[in-house]
C-alpha cells in the first residue's frame, strides 16, 4: 500500500491512513468542523487526539476522511486497550509504554511493532469513546439531540450524518494472504497466524474452529458411510452408531478448549483482562463516575433493564416459540396429506411429493430464523446493555432458543411422539441438505456475484478515465466503501451450531449427515475466505480469548445430544429385549448411562 500513500508523504510524512470515515452528502460545514475538531482534540479536552485528513479526488474534496495516528499515540492507545505482546524473555505481558523496551521487536523507529489490524482497533476504540460533554445537539442539526455521556459516533450514525466507518485494506498483504489461504486448492491447514495478523483474533478463531470441527467430523463420516450402505433399510440397528455419537459429541469440545487456549496464548489474548472492556457504543444513560475505574461514563438503571427484559423481550420470545410450534403442526398436516396422496396414486410423481413438505418446511425455517434474528437484535439493543459481551450473550440466548426449537422440534416430535424412524431420517436429510444449500447461496454465492458485478463496473469506469491500472488511494477508498459490511461471526457460528445439532442428535438414523457436513464445511472454508478477502470491507479486529458464549452453546447441545442418543438406544429393539419383564429397569439404566 506504500505506493497508494506516496502522495501523502509530501504533505506529512508521519500520516498513515488507517480508517475511513464517510459522511453523508450535504453534511453542514459546522458539523464537519465540530466532529473533526473532536477527533484531533487532546484527551483531556474530551477528544481522541488522532490525525484526520480529507480525501482529495479528481472531483475535489468529498465528504470522506482518512484517520490515522502518530506512532506515540498508537503506543499509548495499545496500553489503554490492554494489548498483550511478547517480551524479550518470551513471556506474554500487557503492553505498557513505560516498559516498552522490554518487549520483543520494539524499537523507537520500528513502526511495525503494532500490526495494522491492532492500529485500526485502537483508532476504532478511541472514536467509539468520543462522548458528548456539554453539547445538547449535533451542531447544525437541532433534531439530533445529545446529552452528557451519549456516544457521538452512535448519534451521528443513527441521525444519518455519518454513513460508515471502516478500516482500509492493505492491498499487498491481502494479496499474499489470498494466495496462501485459498489461492490454490491444497490439503493442509489454514494460515491462522496470518489471518489473525490481518483480520484479528475473533475471525482467526472462527476459522480455527471451523477447521477443527471439519477434521473432527471425519471419523463420524468414515463410520457413517459403511453403516449407511449395509444397514440402509434397518432403522433399528443404530445402537453402536448412537453410542459412538454420544462419546464423540462430548470429546471434541473438550479437545477444542485445549487447542483454543494454545492459539490465544500464542496470540496474546488469553491473558487480556476483562476490566479493559469499555461501555458499548450503543449504550446510553446519564453521565456518571464508574466506581471501579473512576472514569466518566454513562450510567443506566439495571432495574429498568430487567423490566424491559422480563416484561417485553421474554413474552415476545415466548410468542415466537408458540408460532414456530404452530408452523410445525402445519408441516405435519402437509406430511400426512403427501402420504395419503402417495397411497392413492403409487407413482413416481407421488413418491417425489413425499419430500415436498420437508423442503417447504426447511425453506420456511430459514425465513423465520432470519426474520426473528432482526427482531432479536432490535430488542437486545433496546434493552440497553452496558457491555458488548452482555449484549452478545443476551442476543445469542434469544436466537439460539428460537433456532433450536424451530429447527429441531419437528425431529424430536417424530422420534419420541410418532416413533417413525423412516420419517425421521427423511426429515433430517431434507432439513440438513436444504439449509446448507440456502446458507451457501445467501451468505457466499449471491454476495460474491453482486460484488464481482460492481467491481467490473468500477474497473471499466477507472480504465476509461486513465490508462494507469494501478489503483490510487482515492480509487481504493471509493471501491471499498461500496463493498458489503461484514456483520461478524454470529451467523457463521450459528450455522455450525445447527449443523452440530443435526449431526450429534439424530445422525444415528441417518449416518450420512456427517458426510454432508464435511463436504459443506470444506466449501465453507473456501467460500468464507473468499468473501472475507473479496466481497466485504475489512472488518475491525476484535481481540478475544475464546469463542465466547458459543462454547457454552455447543456444550449445551452436547448434553442434549447425550440424553437424546441414550433415549434412542433405550428405545431400540436390541436393548429393549434385554429388559423383557421390567421397563422400569430399562428407564433406570438409561438414566444411569446419561
Amino acid at each position: 500500500m506504500m505506493e497508494s500513500w506516496s502522495f501523502l508523504d509530501t504533505v506529512e510524512s508521519n500520516f498513515r491512513p488507517l480508517v475511513v470515515i464517510e459522511l453523508a452528502k450535504g453534511t453542514k460545514e459546522e458539523t464537519i468542523e465540530w466532529f473533526t475538531k473532536r477527533i484531533v482534540d487532546k484527551k483531556e479536552n474530551g477528544g481522541a487526539q488522532l490525525l484526520i485528513k480529507p480525501l482529495v479526488t479528481e472531483n475535489g474534496v468529498e465528504n470522506i476522511y482518512l484517520v490515522g495516528a502518530s506512532h506515540l499515540r498508537l503506543l499509548l492507545g495499545a496500553e489503554t486497550v490492554g494489548l498483550v505482546k511478547e517480551c524479550n524473555d518470551n513471556s506474554m505481558r500487557t503492553f505498557t509504554y513505560s516498559s516498552r523496551k522490554t518487549f520483543k521487536h520494539f524499537a523507537d523507529d520500528n513502526h511495525n511493532f503494532l500490526t495494522m489490524a491492532e492500529c485500526q482497533y485502537i483508532i476504532k476504540h478511541e472514536l467509539e469513546n468520543l462522548r458528548a460533554k456539554s453539547e445538547k445537539m449535533i451542531p447544525g442539526y437541532p433534531q439530533a439531540k445529545l446529552y452528557p455521556g451519549k456516544s457521538i459516533v452512535r448519534r451521528l450514525l443513527t441521525s444519518g450524518i455519518l454513513v460508515q466507518i471502516f478500516p482500509l485494506h492493505d492491498r499487498e498483504e491481502l494479496k499474499k494472504l489470498r494466495h496462501s489461504w485459498y489461492g490454490r486448492v491444497k490439503v493442509g491447514y489454514q494460515p491462522l497466524d496470518d489471518i489473525r495478523c490481518y483480520f484479528g483474533e475473533t475471525i482467526a478463531l472462527y476459522f480455527g474452529f471451523l477447521e477443527y470441527f471439519t477434521f473432527a467430523l471425519i471419523p463420524m463420516a468414515v463410520i457413517g458411510i459403511p453403516y449407511y450402505v449395509f444397514a440402509w433399510e434397518d432403522y433399528d440397528k443404530y445402537v453402536m452408531f448412537a453410542t459412538f455419537n454420544l462419546l464423540w459429541s462430548t470429546m471434541i469440545l473438550e479437545v477444542w478448549k485445549r487447542i483454543c487456549a494454545i492459539l490465544t496464548y500464542r496470540w496474546g489474548t488469553l491473558l487480556m483482562k476483562r476490566q479493559f472492556e469499555e461501555p458499548r457504543p450503543g449504550f446510553h444513560g446519564v453521565l456518571g463516575i464508574n466506581p471501579v475505574t473512576g472514569r466518566e461514563e454513562p450510567v443506566y438503571s439495571s432495574i429498568k433493564r430487567q423490566l424491559r427484559i422480563y416484561l417485553v423481550s421474554l413474552p415476545f420470545v415466548c410468542l415466537c416459540l408458540y408460532f414456530s410450534l404452530y408452523v410445525m403442526m402445519i408441516y405435519f398436516d402437509l406430511e400426512q396429506w403427501a402420504l395419503d396422496y402417495h397411497k392413492e396414486n403409487e407413482s413416481n410423481f407421488s413418491s417425489l411429493m413425499l419430500y415436498v413438505p420437508s423442503i417447504i418446511y426447511a425453506v420456511v425455517i430459514e425465513i423465520m430464523n432470519r426474520i426473528y434474528r432482526y427482531a432479536a437484535e432490535f430488542l437486545t439493543s433496546w434493552e440497553n446493555h452496558r457491555l458488548e459481551s452482555s449484549y452478545q450473550n443476551h442476543l445469542i440466548l434469544k436466537v439460539l432458543v428460537f433456532n433450536f426449537l424451530n429447527c429441531f422440534a419437528s425431529l424430536f416430535y417424530i422420534a419420541f411422539v410418532l416413533f417413525d424412524m423412516k420419517l425421521l431420517r427423511q426429515s433430517l436429510a431434507t432439513l440438513l441438505i436444504t439449509s446448507q444449500i440456502l446458507n451457501q447461496f445467501a451468505e457466499s454465492l449471491l454476495p460474491y456475484w453482486l460484488q464481482k458485478r460492481y467491481n467490473r463496473r468500477m474497473k471499466k469506469r477507472m480504465c476509461s478515465q486513465k490508462t494507469d491500472t494501478d489503483l490510487s488511494l482515492a480509487d481504493q477508498v471509493n471501491m471499498e466503501k461500496e463493498m458489503g459490511t461484514y456483520l461478524g461471526t454470529f451467523d457463521d457460528y450459528l450455522e455450525l451450531f445447527l449443523q452440530f445439532g443435526y449431526v450429534s442428535l439424530f445422525s444415528c438414523v441417518y449416518p450420512l449427515a456427517a458426510v454432508f457436513a464435511v463436504l459443506n464445511n470444506i466449501t465453507e472454508i473456501y467460500s468464507d475466505a473468499l468473501k472475507m478477502c473479496r466481497v466485504y470491507k475489512r472488518p475491525f479486529a476484535e481481540p478475544t480469548a475464546n469463542i465466547g458464549v458459543w462454547q457454552l452453546a455447543f456444550e449445551t447441545m452436547s448434553v442434549i445430544s447425550v440424553v437424546t442418543n441414550c433415549v434412542l438406544i433405550g428405545m431400540s429393539p436390541q436393548v429393549d429385549a434385554l429388559f423383557p419383564d421390567s421397563k422400569v429397569d430399562l428407564v433406570l439404566t438409561v438414566a444411569l448411562v446419561e
